[in-house]
């Protein structure tokens, strides 16, 4: 299962409210949405988002195994 949860955790370090994160990715809400629910999203916006908070995939998104 694909865990977004390393994302949120980083927004809530740097104090980035969502729809902040939403304006300097240049991500939609529905992808926000789809992030928020762990599902699952294309590299092109893993790309936005790395690039945004300049951070590794690995930053952002875990998988975990056996859910």
């Amino acid at each position: 299962m694909i865990s977004y949860a390393p994302l949120w955790k980083l927004l809530i370090d740097r104090k980035i409210k969502k729809m902040e994160f939403v304006n300097i990715s240049g991500i939609s809400i529905s992808v926000l949405g789809r992030l928020g629910n762990d599902k699952s999203v294309s590299m092109d916006t893993m790309e936005k988002i790395c690039l945004a908070l300049d951070c590794k995939i690995e930053d952002v998104v875990e998988i975990k195994k056996g859910i």
